[in-house]
C-alpha cells in the first residue's frame, strides 16, 4: 500500500513511521493524519466499506466473529513490516491525544507501551468482570497458562484475582519489535485455547478470544516489567453502536 509505511521529512528532520490501525466493521468518520490506517475487520466474505480489508496477505479475517478486533491486530502483525511503531484503536474509541509521526518518538521515549487509562472497578477484576465468562472458559484460560505458558501464570493470578485496575479494549501503541513479541504471545495462547473452547451454542461468549486478549496484553506487560504510559480513551459512540 503506497505511502503508508514511509518515513517522511519535515523541516529537514527524519521522523519515525507509525501505523495506528483503526478497527472498523462499518463506515464512519476517520482521522485524516497519515499515522492512522482504517482497517475493515472481518472483511472476509463482506462487501468493501472503503477501508483496508483484513483478509489480504496473511490473515485470520474469517475468525472475526470470535476474535473481534484481534483479526486487525493479527493482520497488522503479519503485514505491516516496514514501520517503526504499530498501534490499535477503534472507530468509536481513540486515545485522547493527537498522535503523529512528528511526536511519536517523544511519546515513546517515556515508556515501552502506550495503553488506555485503567478502568478502576469497585472489586477485583475477577469479581467485577472476569467471572462473567463461563466456568469452562475460565478453567481453560488458567489451565493453558499454567501448562503452556507458565512464566505468565503468576502475573495472571495477580492481575485478575488481586487487582481492580482494568486495561481494556485491546488498544496499545508500541515499537514494531515490542508489538511482534506481544502478538506472538497473545496468538500462541489463543490458538492453543481454540483446541478446547466450545464456540457453539454461545451468546455473549461467542467473542471469547477477544475477551481473553484484554487480559493477555496486560499480563504480558506486567510479566516483562514493561513501562506503560496510560492515556485516557475518548468514546465517539455509545457502547452498543
Amino acid at each position: 500500500i503506497a505511502g503508508l509505511c514511509r518515513i517522511i521529512e519535515w523541516k529537514g528532520v527524519e521522523h519515525l513511521s507509525i501505523n495506528i490501525i483503526i478497527a472498523a466493521h462499518k463506515k464512519y468518520w476517520m482521522p485524516t493524519d497519515s499515522a492512522y490506517l482504517p482497517v475493515h475487520v472481518g472483511a472476509e466474505g463482506k462487501n468493501s466499506i472503503g477501508y483496508t480489508p483484513d483478509n489480504t496477505g496473511e490473515n485470520i479475517s474469517a475468525k472475526n466473529p470470535y476474535f473481534c478486533e484481534l483479526t486487525g491486530l493479527y493482520w497488522a502483525w503479519k503485514n505491516l513490516k516496514d514501520v517503526d511503531y504499530i498501534g490499535l484503536c477503534h472507530y468509536r474509541r481513540y486515545f485522547d491525544i493527537i498522535i503523529t509521526e512528528e511526536n511519536i518518538e517523544k511519546l515513546m521515549s517515556e515508556c515501552d507501551v502506550i495503553v488506555p487509562a485503567a478502568i478502576h472497578h469497585s472489586a477485583t477484576l475477577y469479581n467485577d468482570k472476569f467471572k462473567t465468562m463461563s466456568g469452562e472458559d475460565i478453567a481453560i484460560f488458567f489451565k493453558v497458562l499454567e501448562e503452556k505458558f507458565p512464566k505468565y501464570y503468576c502475573a495472571a493470578v495477580n492481575y485478575i484475582m488481586n487487582n481492580n485496575k482494568d486495561y481494556a479494549y485491546n488498544m496499545l501503541i508500541c515499537s514494531r519489535t515490542c508489538y511482534e513479541n506481544i502478538m506472538n504471545f497473545v496468538f500462541s495462547f489463543l490458538f492453543e485455547c481454540q483446541k478446547y473452547v466450545m464456540l457453539s451454542p454461545y451468546t455473549n461468549s461467542k467473542r471469547i478470544f477477544g475477551y481473553f486478549s484484554e487480559y493477555l496484553i496486560p499480563i504480558y506487560l506486567f510479566t516483562h516489567k514493561m513501562k506503560v504510559k496510560e492515556i485516557p480513551v475518548v468514546s465517539m459512540l455509545s457502547e452498543n453502536q
